[in-house]
């Protein structure tokens, strides 16, 4: 099995709807994103992807979230948008793309945010 990770960092705020504490309130992270590939066959380049080609897949979805209000974009208006829910975000737009790329040879492992430098939250299926 081969794995492959890249990362990427993004600001953004957000604000946790039925939370009690802090985090109710409208405040921003400098996140972290970790994309982990995974599979078992190399192409014939002797890559599982090429990390220019994961990092293009991840572009467009960094770009969409950093420096916006997280709570006014599609993907979080109804579920909150926690470190879980973004990890899963970024796990599903990469398996999307992923699929069509590598027709089915490679997979995402999983994909884990930091939310804070001590803290992070990771989605895998």
């Amino acid at each position: 099995m081969y794995e492959i990770s890249v990362e990427a960092d993004f600001s953004s705020g957000h604000y946790l709807r039925n939370y009690k504490g802090k985090c109710e309130n409208p405040h921003g992270h400098n996140y972290k994103v970790r994309v982990t590939l995974a599979g078992t066959e190399l192409d014939e380049a002797g890559l599982l992807v090429d990390f220019k080609r994961l990092k293009q897949v991840l572009h467009p979805i960094v770009e969409f979230l950093d420096h916006h209000m997280l709570n006014e974009l599609e993907p979080f208006i109804m579920p909150n948008p926690t470190a879980e829910n973004l990890a899963k975000y970024f796990y599903e737009q990469t398996r999307e793309q992923l699929a069509a790329m590598t027709q089915g040879r490679v997979r995402v492992k999983e994909a884990t945010i930091w939310e804070t430098d001590t803290t992070t939250a990771t989605y895998y299926e």
